[in-house]
């Protein structure tokens, strides 16, 4: 038997790629476990490799929406959804606006039930691998369909993230410790014979063994329902460990962090000496960020991440410039809906090539999960165009317009900020809510903080809150003018009055936050048992 050898010329980036893709890739599957066991070596070439193709594609964020604007259509021609909006027909995006409407879940809830009875080929070809079960404010449950061709988006965005850090800032030692990602639990139900569960339930499955015994918290704890329970639990498999990242949504790390120093007597950074990254999403991470540093007690790196069950949307790829990098090759095409047109008949329609820096605008998605035109309730506004890099600017839902000023979320959070910053004043939680006189007394916007500390002098706090807000909002400023509006109140709510009041409505813990601005007093209301008596 003769053997032939063939010589070829050796690209040593490519090689190194190739066997960590040979003997590692397979480690990188979801955010929860992506860097356990894995040596600086190995890891410092794959996230130099991963973070120059990125800076790549931020050159090519256009054509990749372009193109992955056509690849959607032309895999989902076949559907029953592409054949009612007539995908045959579509060349363009004019031609998409003409046949396919903006619609939030309750408008697609019709193919999402012929898909839990069984059908196929439905919104997009085949059935979906899993169900993605999250709650909504109006329709209940949620099934938000996840497909092989998406779940990528879901498992790569957030080891991207991971990637670019450790690009930057030369960072691989914590891939060598413990991580923490509470996730939903990873028992999954079966509707109409499909896989589901909570989004991060779901991803937990795909976690190889030989890595589990880098995650934390175990799988038999991330099963507990009750979330105090849950929580003792999760302080009880940590406290003693070596944590280098620690991952969740802001006010469920806050909780995470009082007990386990209430249970040490150590900060956090004392605690474990190791964690130098702390990943972060779901919120506005600035409300909790004063609090959050003083139980960690020392400087800590953060990522931030915007995911939803919908789909991986950005990530932060930078740590020297504001905003998240647009996922913009990834499975979903992006459209932007400026927010005063929103819920209009027909709104403004703008692909990623006509945005414009500073402007408000309603986020809605096509993407490989089968999502055509959806609305995912979210705001987003641009702080660079080159990348594309965006900030979340609130919630289509969260806003007070009581009195025609519609005061979003983005407002209410940098003039709170601002005055606590001034005042040296750290918050543990708010919400704010109009109150309309049916008296004679003029109607006012009632703030609902629990303070860590209450200010000395809550009137000069309350004066300089109501004249930032005046500067942010000028409808606003224009209602305190006219004497139509009264200055703002603050009711003061007792320590964890807000934790007390989540776990009353069954939503303690997760990935379940307050919202930050109602524009009726349901959530007030129900606040008015937690306040501090004086």
């Amino acid at each position: 038997m003769k053997f032939s050898i063939k010589y070829e010329a050796v690209n040593v980036e490519n090689l190194i790629l190739k066997l960590f893709y040979l003997n590692v890739l397979k480690c990188f599957n979801t955010f929860a476990f992506c860097f356990m066991k894995i040596k600086s070596l190995l890891a410092k070439p794959f996230a130099g490799y991963i973070h120059r193709q990125i800076k790549k594609g931020m050159h090519t964020a256009l054509q990749d929406q372009q193109l992955i604007f056509k690849n959607l259509i032309k895999a989902a021609v076949n559907t029953e959804f592409g054949a009612n909006h007539h995908f045959s027909q579509i060349n363009n995006h004019e031609d998409f606006i003409k046949n396919v409407p903006i619609r939030d879940y309750e408008a697609f809830k019709e193919y999402i039930e012929k898909i839990k009875a069984g059908r196929h080929n439905i919104l997009w070809k085949g059935q979906p691998i899993y169900f993605a079960k999250t709650s909504g404010t109006t329709s209940g449950v949620k099934y938000i369909p996840i497909t092989k061709e998406s779940i990528p988006n879901h498992i790569n965005t957030a080891r991207n993230a991971l990637l670019c850090y450790m690009a930057e800032s030369g960072n691989t030692n914590f891939a060598d410790g413990k991580l923490i990602f509470l996730s939903g639990t990873p028992e999954l139900e079966r509707v109409g014979g499909i896989p589901t569960g909570r989004l991060s339930g779901i991803v937990n499955h795909h976690i190889p063994k030989y890595l589990r015994s880098n995650q934390l918290p175990s799988f038999e704890t991330n099963c507990i329902e009750d979330w105090e329970n849950k929580l003792e639990k999760i302080v009880e498999e940590t406290i003693h460990e070596n944590m280098t990242l620690i991952s969740g949504i802001p006010p469920w790390m806050q909780m995470y962090f009082d007990r386990l120093i209430e249970k040490s007597g150590k900060k956090i950074g004392e605690l474990f000496p190791n964690f130098s990254v702390m990943v972060q999403g779901g919120v506005n991470y600035e409300p909790y960020k004063a609090k959050l540093n003083e139980s960690i007690g020392r400087p800590i790196d953060t990522i931030e991440l915007f995911p939803a069950s919908e789909g991986f949307f950005a990530f932060q790829d930078t740590m020297t410039e504001p905003g998240m990098l647009l996922n913009t090759n990834s499975g979903i095409f992006f459209e932007f809906i400026p927010v005063e047109e929103y819920g209009q008949p027909n709104p403004t329609r703008l692909t990623l090539n006509d945005v414009q820096m500073g402007v408000n605008y309603a986020l809605i998605i096509s993407s490989n999960a089968g999502l055509w035109a959806y609305s995912i309730g979210d705001t987003v506004k641009f702080v660079s165009l080159n990348p594309y890099r965006i900030i979340v600017s609130g919630r289509i839902k969260h806003f007070i317009s009581a009195f025609g000023e519609h005061v979003i979320s983005e407002e209410v959070e940098s003039s709170i900020l601002k005055v606590a910053s001034e005042m040296n004043i750290h918050l543990t939680e708010f919400t704010v809510a109009p109150f309309v006189s049916s008296s004679d007394g003029k109607s006012y916007h009632e703030w609902f903080i629990e303070f860590e500390q209450e200010p000395d002098d809550l009137n000069e706090f309350s004066l300089r809150l109501d004249n930032q807000m005046r500067i942010k909002n000028v409808y606003y400023d224009d209602l305190i003018k006219g004497n139509i509006l009264n200055p703002l109140k603050i009711t003061i709510v007792r320590k964890n009055g807000f934790i007390d009041y989540m776990k009353s409505i069954g939503k303690l813990g997760g990935q379940n936050k307050v919202p930050r601005l109602s524009n009726d007093r349901k959530i007030a209301d129900q606040l008015m048992s937690y306040v501090n008596i004086s």
